[in-house]
């Protein structure tokens, strides 16, 4: 997912991620509203937005003037946000309700990519900043009983997420423990002989898969996966490769639209 508004620039470094995301929004039936969940937000509990007109929040620093200019004039949703926080609560897991926080690049990047228009209403779901992984798997199976029709989840972050190894030079050594993460995430995510119980104890304990801490020296970058997978509770449907800044990385799928094919086809 998006590295800052780097590929709202142009920057051709994300043009197979902005490829593959134009390609999945064109696929999917449109949604009703989107929750996102960030990994540029992290609080003592989990957070939803809940302002009917949300500002953005241009959360990067360095880049150029035009990046502080970009605008998605969506709307907020305070039904979904009260929705989100009911069932959290229901489930044992105290969150709160921000009706003034804006959106950040975890949302407004992708879903400018994705649907242009600024035309679905949104919601911000932020991350525990404990960072404790079964936290994050309890809030996507507290999401199950989410009564929302054609809602779709997003969570925004990265399976890469070395920033220093991403804008240093390619070289072999960095190459084999991307691969080797992205294979074992890869894996994980897909396996359709895989029993849930073992999937969810390898997201648990994700930091023992090769080269773990080299490709997220910190974790946060990794968490909006589990909170999807504890809401899907099953092998993703796609599982598809994208070179961001030259490393590769992954984005899954889980839905009742099919989406089978894109694991082979070549955005153009």
């Amino acid at each position: 997912m998006p590295l800052h508004p780097m590929p709202l620039l142009g920057d051709t470094g994300h043009r197979e991620m902005v490829a593959w995301l134009t390609e999945i929004a064109g696929r999917l039936r449109k949604p009703s509203a989107i929750l996102v969940i960030s990994a540029h937000w992290e609080e003592s509990v989990p957070t939803i937005t809940s302002g009917s007109s949300p500002s953005l929040i241009y959360d990067y620093f360095g880049f150029p003037p035009e990046s502080y200019d970009i605008k998605y004039p969506c709307s907020g949703e305070p039904v979904l946000a009260g929705q989100v926080h009911k069932v959290l609560e229901k489930a044992g897991i105290s969150a709160r309700l921000d009706e003034l926080r804006g959106f950040d690049h975890g949302l407004f990047v992708p879903l400018k990519l994705m649907y242009p228009q600024a035309d679905i209403p949104c919601a911000q779901l932020s991350l525990v900043n404990s960072l404790d992984v079964t936290t994050h798997l309890a809030i996507g199976r507290a999401l199950q009983v989410l009564d929302y029709e054609n809602l779709l989840v997003m969570g925004s972050g990265f399976s890469f997420h070395n920033m220093r190894a991403l804008f240093s030079p390619k070289t072999p050594d960095i190459q084999a423990a991307n691969e080797a993460f992205e294979d074992w995430l890869k894996e994980t995510c897909t396996s359709a002989g895989m029993e849930e119980p073992k999937r969810a104890e390898r997201l648990v304990h994700w930091d023992r898969a090769p080269y773990s801490r080299f490709c997220h020296p910190r974790e946060e970058h990794l968490l909006p996966l589990h909170v999807c997978y504890g809401l899907a509770g099953k092998p993703c449907d796609p599982h598809i490769s994208a070179r961001i800044l030259g490393k590769k990385s992954g984005i899954v799928y889980w839905g009742s639209e099919s989406l089978a094919d894109l694991s082979t086809k070549v955005p153009s």
